[in-house]
């Protein structure tokens, strides 16, 4: 497992009755070392929450707090900042998802949206969830779950133009557009 000592979790945004948690699987470096979630400028999530809807205007990542504005939070599965989700291990990513559990029914989102299949998996396998097969996915603690493809630069399996779509579909299911 490859981790950097040194770097601090990346606080989780959230407030009682968000509009919407967003769930990353976990930091990279560049968001850990800059203290900001999806801080590498190769990921593309700033850009389509705004391209989507959910923003009147692309946020920066040192912006993160000020989407408590707007009803929007975002957390991580697992907080331990890697190179990549692949060097995570499974215990951790069930930990995280008992966590994460803990977290939704405490601040009672009306959504959460998982950036990314892999953190919609793990949350989905450790509650008993089915596995996802369209964006929106069933209910946990009252809220509406939905999964849009993680953003990162690594993830070669959507076009922008996809994503931006993904995005889109869930902001109007959630009325955003």
């Amino acid at each position: 497992m490859r981790s950097r000592p040194g770097f601090a979790p990346l606080p989780e945004i959230a407030a009682p009755a968000l509009r919407v948690l967003f769930v990353g699987i976990n930091p990279g470096f560049a968001s850990a070392r800059a203290g900001h979630h999806f801080a590498n400028p190769a990921n593309g999530f700033w850009r389509l929450l705004h391209e989507a809807g959910f923003t009147p205007r692309q946020y920066a990542p040192s912006e993160d707090r000020q989407l408590l504005k707007l009803g929007l939070g975002i957390t991580n599965l697992v907080p331990r900042a890697t190179a990549g989700s692949a060097d995570l291990a499974r215990e951790e990513l069930l930990a995280g998802a008992q966590s994460l559990g803990n977290t939704i029914e405490r601040w009672r989102p009306r959504a959460v949206v998982f950036v990314g299949v892999t953190v919609w998996a793990a949350f989905a396998r450790s509650f008993g969830l089915l596995p996802a097969s369209r964006s929106e996915c069933g209910r946990f603690a009252g809220a509406r779950l939905f999964v849009v493809p993680n953003p990162s630069g690594r993830n070669a399996h959507f076009s922008r133009a996809q994503m931006r779509a993904r995005y889109r579909a869930v902001a109007r299911a959630l009325r955003f557009r």
